[in-house]
């Protein structure tokens, strides 16, 4: 935890949410902290965390959840699946320090982030770590292999993105849809491998939507 970057720690506990964010390779904690206070302005009872990848990143700078060095469509899901208990443990530490539990918990991760929290959702022997899911440029290691339960799936990513293709994101949203997920993808015109106001704002609107159904 000391790694992790406390972007908002609300004043009351009671009915707070947790919102975590998760970088892309060779990136850190400090590179989302626009992007939390964004989201921390909009939802000021929440804790929100930017959480720094464990693993220094082999290409270049950084850090990383999983080396992407000679990373394939084949290696990719082993690396994914040794790398999910960290992250896991990384959101349970989270959620015991806040007092905040899965139904409360948000998880928003970008590339490599994305990657991971997509992946969160397909472990169907064990509780699932949080009900939403909001993945910026990111991807399933493999195809979703079942809808997960009680889990909003939000995908967010520009059409000119040249890492991972939106097509990956069209897909992922095809598949989640027809296994009977709650799934959403919202586009970006223009945008490349990143994130910009337009993906802050499509996030807000998602959130909202969910808090004025389930509200009172």
């Amino acid at each position: 935890m000391h790694r992790d970057l406390i972007i908002q720690r609300p004043d009351a506990a009671g009915g707070a949410e947790l919102l975590l964010l998760f970088h892309g390779v060779g990136s850190s904690a400090e590179d989302l902290q626009p992007l939390g206070q964004a989201l921390a302005a909009r939802w000021p009872s929440a804790w929100v965390v930017s959480v720094r990848s464990p693993h220094p990143s082999d290409v270049g700078r950084g850090w990383q959840w999983f080396s992407v060095q000679g990373v394939t469509e084949a290696n990719r899901p082993e690396r994914v699946a040794a790398a999910m208990p960290a992250f896991l443990d990384t959101i349970g530490t989270w959620q015991r320090h806040t007092g905040v539990g899965p139904e409360r918990t948000t998880l928003i991760g970008f590339s490599q982030g994305a990657i991971m929290a997509l992946e969160s959702t397909q472990h169907s022997s064990r509780p699932l770590p949080a009900s939403r899911v909001i993945a910026i440029a990111g991807r399933f290691s493999r195809p979703p292999r079942h809808a997960p339960t009680g889990v909003v799936v939000n995908l967010m990513h520009g059409d000119q993105d040249r890492v991972m293709p939106v097509g990956l994101a069209v897909e992922a949203d095809r598949q989640l849809r027809t296994l009977g997920a709650c799934s959403t993808l919202d586009r970006v015109a223009g945008l490349g491998h990143g994130i910009d106001a337009r993906v802050v704002e499509a996030i807000v609107r998602r959130m909202n939507q969910a808090q004025e159904v389930d509200g009172p």
